[in-house]
């Protein structure tokens, strides 16, 4: 009878549109009670009539009535759950997904699984699990985050569970493993190997974290400096550009002035002329009345009557004009063009030699920023670097897939290129380097050369155009047991800096940067060229002494390098 009665309640708690045990259960005005989403999507297809009604009484609601989850309702059915231990319909989301670790008990859909059993090797959904924690001999087995690789925690020889492990051999064991061919091994359980191998990793995550803790610090300051950056870029161009108008206004200025100025002293040049031209005009005609007069005197019969009219002829004044005037020469406001012209050939040189000082100030601040840089950010920029057979010297010996070479006694049977460096103990790279580039040296041994040279250095020959550092086609550290030269076109620059046997290089090949470090502890900068490169570059190596070695070292652009030692420090500049 008892158990009926728990059927009828359960029956009386049920949804009659999905049948099972209510979820959010609400209550119509006409006091029937469904789970939201049931009479929610029923009432859904009513839409259209705008006519809803209850599934059960046929009770019609105008407008769709609003629900609100009962309470009280909800709290029994939560209350007979527990008694019962019947649990309502899953949601989908509760489904086993093919990323998701399936119940390995429940039949048809599973569900996912809550938990895996290192015991059992099975996974188990919230109510198949619940034996483990009622079942006394259950609830010692060790359960963990569901997983899909359990079968893996079984020996494949024995079909056992592995809970040994093997120090000697690395690996999971079980015990019959221990009695067969791990026999006399190290061995302790897998539990305390965990935990010492958990201590190793709590160590390390401390050293991640830390150095996390160091990167978020460096990225807030790269973010600031960003921020200064744009702000002073941003302020620089608004002070340029108010300074060019005022320029500009000032050269408009100037060119209404010359303009306003040319026009005036056209217009009194001109108003003089036409004064002259009016006086001449006047006399010459008065010299037209004249020289009627004077015709008809000639032209008179009467000998008697021209002597007699002759005396009243008035006396010819001679023209005052004709030797007064002064013709200006043509290139009159010529000397204003020439003028204005050697105004603007000195505004040109000006701009032209003050515009590279700009320029030159802009590339510093580029320069400046690339002091900034970490040995990790230098590391991006790492690139696969080999040396060219066709170009090394006859004394050179080139080996680990063309990365190292050695200085040797026996001349190497090289074949005969225009390519090699006849008589200097060099070798180019193969590749050409352009953009941004960084490769390491290591070195041993007697003096070292590390370089970088255009393409079409000259090879024959012992004249300087083929050494490295001795024309204006290459750059050269020489490396010498702690002291340094730069050299470049027969220029020699005393370089100082720490001793170190591994030299690393950058090249921002647009931005005319190259730069040479001391790799050792720290990174420290020994010398840095700020120039234009015409063309693209090798990488190069020059060796002076027998039994010396040079090699360009393999690098990983993800190097792990601990916060203290990405310093960088500088000794000297140019």
């Amino acid at each position: 009878m008892a158990q009926r009665g728990n059927q009828l309640d359960q029956d009386r708690f049920c949804c009659s549109l999905c049948l099972d045990l209510l979820k959010v259960p609400v209550t119509t005005s006409c006091g029937h009670s469904y789970c939201m989403k049931c009479i929610k999507s029923h009432w859904d297809t009513e839409d259209e009539k705008r006519v809803y009604s209850c599934p059960q009484c046929r009770h019609v609601f105008t407008p769709r009535p609003v629900l609100l989850k009962n309470t009280m309702l909800a709290d029994l059915v939560e209350e007979l759950t527990e008694k019962t231990g019947r649990q309502a319909a899953p949601a989908d989301h509760c489904y086993a997904g093919s990323e998701d670790v399936a119940c390995d008990v429940c039949t048809g859909r599973k569900l996912k699984a809550q938990k895996s059993c290192l015991q059992c090797l099975a996974s188990y959904c919230a109510k198949h699990l619940r034996p483990h924690f009622e079942v006394p001999p259950l609830k010692k087995h060790e359960l963990v985050e569901p997983s899909k690789k359990l079968q893996e925690n079984v020996c494949s020889r024995h079909d056992e569970v592995m809970k040994i492990f093997c120090r000697t051999d690395q690996e999971s064991i079980c015990y019959l493993c221990l009695m067969d061919q791990h026999k006399g091994h190290d061995t302790v359980p897998a539990a305390a190997e965990r935990s010492e191998r958990q201590r190793e990793v709590e160590v390390s995550r401390q050293n991640v974290q830390e150095t996390i803790k160091f990167r978020k610090k460096d990225l807030k300051l790269l973010q600031r400096e960003v921020a200064v950056i744009n702000g002073s870029a941003d302020k620089a161009v608004e002070h340029s550009e108010k300074i060019f108008t005022e320029l500009i206004r000032l050269m408009e200025k100037r060119r209404s002035d010359v303009k306003q100025h040319v026009r005036s002293q056209q217009q009194t040049e001109v108003s003089r002329v036409r004064e002259l031209q009016e006086k001449l005009e006047q006399e010459i005609t008065e010299l037209k009345r004249r020289d009627a007069e004077l015709e008809k005197l000639s032209q008179t019969q009467d000998h008697n009557q021209f002597l007699h009219d002759y005396p009243s002829l008035s006396p010819l004044v001679e023209s005052t004009h004709s030797s007064g005037i002064k013709i200006c020469p043509t290139r009159y406001f010529e000397d204003v063009t020439a003028a204005v012209s050697d105004v603007r050939d000195i505004l040109q040189d000006v701009l032209r030699e003050k515009w590279i000082n700009i320029s030159q100030i802009v590339t510093d601040v580029y320069v400046l920023l690339s002091e900034t840089m970490t040995r990790a950010e230098f590391l991006k920029y790492s690139c696969d670097i080999t040396l060219d057979p066709n170009t090394a010297h006859t004394d050179l010996s080139l080996s680990e897939g063309n990365r190292k070479v050695n200085f040797v006694w026996e001349q190497q049977s090289h074949s005969s290129n225009p390519d090699r460096f006849s008589h200097y103990s060099q070798v180019l790279s193969k590749e050409s380097l352009t953009g941004r580039s960084y490769w390491e040296v290591e070195w041993r041994g007697g003096e070292v050369c590390v370089a970088v040279a255009y393409k079409n250095i000259s090879r024959a020959g012992s004249s300087d155009e083929c050494g490295f550092g001795y024309n204006d086609k290459s750059w050269a550290l020489d490396c010498d047991n702690g002291s340094y030269n730069f050299w470049h076109n027969k220029v020699s620059t005393p370089v100082s800096g720490p001793g170190s046997s591994r030299i690393g290089v950058y090249l921002d090949h647009r931005a005319g940067i190259l730069s040479f470090y001391s790799i050792s502890d720290t990174m420290t900068v020994l010398h840095r060229v700020q120039t234009t490169f015409t063309q693209p570059l090798h990488a190069g190596l020059k060796m002076y002494y027998v039994g010396s070695t040079a090699e360009l070292c393999k690098l990983k652009k993800t190097e792990v390098i601990v916060p203290h030692c990405t310093q960088i420090t500088c000794q000297s500049k140019h």
